[in-house]
């Protein structure tokens, strides 16, 4: 869905405007994610975690229903020769702006065949695919790895001057040997405004994330934040307050967003018309292995090595940061490709 969103709108800017509208759809998201937060504070100590999921499915079902309002892209329509139907999306937006349509007709050259998975390994865009998918991968695995790390943080009470992972490890010994499966405590109030103010870090470094990719390039930028989310994992391990903590996680939600939105932007824009959707899938695809595998880390291996966990997230960054800074081709200031 996200995936899917963004190519239609990524197909609708004109190409000034792409580096500043699409990073500013990241305030829709992070508003789900403070609304979900602060839904789970009053839901879950209430009536509990099942019905907040109930709640939570709502907008979903909704959504569904909202789709047919949403236009085709006339860029695919002219692609494959449906000219009426893309006439009729861009009368339909020129009405909506008070605009009138320039004289003359859509003309674009109908492409034979749509976008396969060979196309993206063909030898023009070969190592170009292979390092997005390495991007995708490791940016939702940090991702993901900062979110659930956030609530095993304040889960385990981890803060320097509070209970130490030995006294974490007691207590789950001890509930080992009463049978119980969890050791997990409620989250008090604290631990809820903790997680609203990081995740308004989502949103804290847009300007200069929109600074950076219409001024330094898409390859350029996403290398810079790769890099400062690598720094911040290990400066979780720095022995600090409870008001650092909230610091440091603030700081790595805002990187992570950042990394999502150039990400995002870079790969919607690289591909032409005719691959540009199966782009975006197989790259989600990448993604959604990077977030089954970050749970595993940010709460299995980070139970076992705290420092071990953190050291990973950090070599992914890494990794994806030389990936970006490497990327063959730069997509700033570009048009949108038509053909291969």
């Amino acid at each position: 869905t996200a995936a899917g969103r963004l190519i239609i709108k990524t197909e609708f800017l004109p190409t000034k405007y792409r580096g500043y509208m699409l990073p500013l759809s990241q305030v829709f998201w992070l508003a789900g994610s403070l609304l979900i937060i602060g839904l789970a504070s009053v839901v879950v100590p209430t009536i509990g975690w099942r019905w907040l999921i109930r709640i939570a499915s709502i907008p979903g079902i909704i959504l569904i229903m909202a789709f047919k309002f949403i236009p085709e892209s006339a860029r695919f329509n002219v692609s494959t020769g449906n000219t009426q139907a893309a006439l009729a999306t861009l009368e339909r937006i020129a009405k909506m702006n008070r605009s009138v349509m320039p004289e003359g007709k859509l003309v674009e050259p109908i492409l034979e065949k749509r976008g396969r998975f060979a196309d993206l390994l063909d030898a023009k865009y070969l190592r170009t695919t292979l390092q997005i998918w390495v991007i995708w991968l490791g940016i939702s695995f940090a991702y993901y790895g900062v979110i659930l790390a956030s609530a095993e943080l304040l889960e385990r009470d981890l803060v320097c001057g509070s209970r130490s992972e030995s006294e974490v490890a007691v207590t789950v010994g001890v509930l080992e040997e009463s049978q119980s499966p969890c050791y997990c405590h409620m989250f008090a109030p604290s631990d809820y405004r903790t997680m609203i103010i990081s995740t308004i870090g989502e949103i804290a470094l847009n300007p200069l994330n929109i600074l950076g990719i219409n001024f330094l390039g898409r390859r350029l930028s996403l290398s810079i934040t790769m890099g400062c989310t690598a720094l911040f994992f290990l400066l979780l391990n720095i022995c600090t307050s409870s008001a650092g903590l909230i610091g440091f996680l603030f700081m790595l939600r805002a990187l992570v967003a950042a990394n999502f939105n150039t990400i995002y932007i870079y790969t919607a824009e690289v591909y032409p018309t005719a691959m540009r959707a199966l782009g975006m899938g197989t790259s989600g695809s990448l993604c959604r292995i990077g977030a089954m595998v970050a749970p595993f880390i940010s709460q299995v291996l980070m139970s076992a090595s705290f420092l071990g966990a953190l050291c990973l997230f950090a070599s992914v960054c890494v990794v994806c940061a030389i990936s970006a800074f490497t990327l063959p081709i730069e997509t700033k200031g570009r048009a949108l490709q038509q053909i291969k």
